[in-house]
């Protein structure tokens, strides 16, 4: 049984066709096809049900993935630890962030990583903070940025607070309150409001200031994009409560903070439980990049 064996067998199993499968893995059809009759005949069981036309697993392929997918994490992760001690740091890293990140230019601290740590691999993913803190405790991401309101924390993870900051009325430039020092969240309770979907963090802390204030709002549109929020105020559709770092410089908006708008807290979260070199070497760039004491002061929960 070779490691290149399993990993066509996990993507016939993740694709459900082995065209697709050839594809992920840049190999032949015809090559990935013979690998993985070889390595039924090895076991002794079909692993696949395949027509011209269709793929499924058989009851003995879907008993197989599981502990063939342990079996490769396993061996690329002994690669990499050995890589790492012989100084050098490989694999792969998964970050992920919230749409509305202020705290840390991730850009640029992504920039010194890889100039330091060329062989490791980056992907992203953009998401609420709930599936970020989600995806960290299931060990699907390494590393990953969140905003919560002020009064909650990460939970099944170390975390660090990275920043404390009160949201600002991003409003369209001829608003009737443009122009003000400072308002209210009373002053913006008849408009039409642009936010985060609703069970998300960042929806959470905005509804329940206005609870707070004894105010109703309406929601007009749900969205996790943020440059299409900016873009509906731009049009004079909508209001909404945003950081101010993720507001530009725009001709047809502008910012007003509020007196009692919602606070929000920056996170930076992981996992302690096992990790891999590259989230390792990833905190430590991290640190050294914005003075955070990534490796000191930290607090778990369960």
């Amino acid at each position: 049984m070779e490691l290149q064996q399993l990993r066509y067998v996990l993507a016939v199993g993740d694709t459900r066709s082995f065209t697709r499968a050839a594809k992920q893995c840049f190999v032949v059809q015809s090559s990935l096809s013979h690998q993985v009759k070889a390595l039924e005949s090895e076991l002794g069981v079909r692993l696949f049900a395949r027509t011209s036309r269709r793929v499924e697993l058989t009851e003995a392929g879907a008993a197989f993935l599981p502990a063939a997918r342990s079996a490769l994490d396993s061996a690329e992760r002994a690669a990499q630890d050995a890589a790492a001690a012989a100084g050098e740091v490989h694999g792969h890293l998964a970050l992920g962030t919230i749409p509305t990140l202020t705290a840390v230019d991730l850009p640029r601290v992504l920039g010194r990583f890889c100039h330091e740590h060329p062989h490791v691999s980056v992907s992203s993913r953009t998401a609420s903070s709930d599936d970020l803190v989600a995806a960290v405790r299931a060990g699907e991401i390494d590393v990953a940025f969140l905003g919560l309101p002020d009064t909650a924390a990460p939970r099944g993870g170390r975390y660090v607070r990275l920043a404390d900051e009160r949201l600002v009325a991003v409003l369209h430039r001829d608003h009737r309150l443009t122009g003000r020092r400072r308002i209210h969240l009373h002053d913006l309770s008849e408009e039409s409001f642009a936010d985060f979907p609703a069970g998300t963090a960042g929806r959470a802390q905005n509804d329940a200031a206005f609870t707070a204030a004894g105010l109703l709002r309406r929601v007009a549109f749900e969205a996790m994009d943020t440059a299409l929020v900016l873009d509906l105020i731009g049009n004079g559709l909508a209001t909404a409560l945003l950081p101010a770092g993720v507001v530009p410089e725009r001709d047809d908006l502008a910012t007003v903070p509020l007196g009692d708008g919602p606070q929000r807290a920056e996170y930076l979260m992981w996992s302690d439980f096992n990790p891999t070199a590259a989230a390792t070497a990833f905190l430590a760039v991290l640190s050294v990049q914005t003075g955070l004491s990534v490796q000191t002061g930290l607090s778990v929960q369960n």
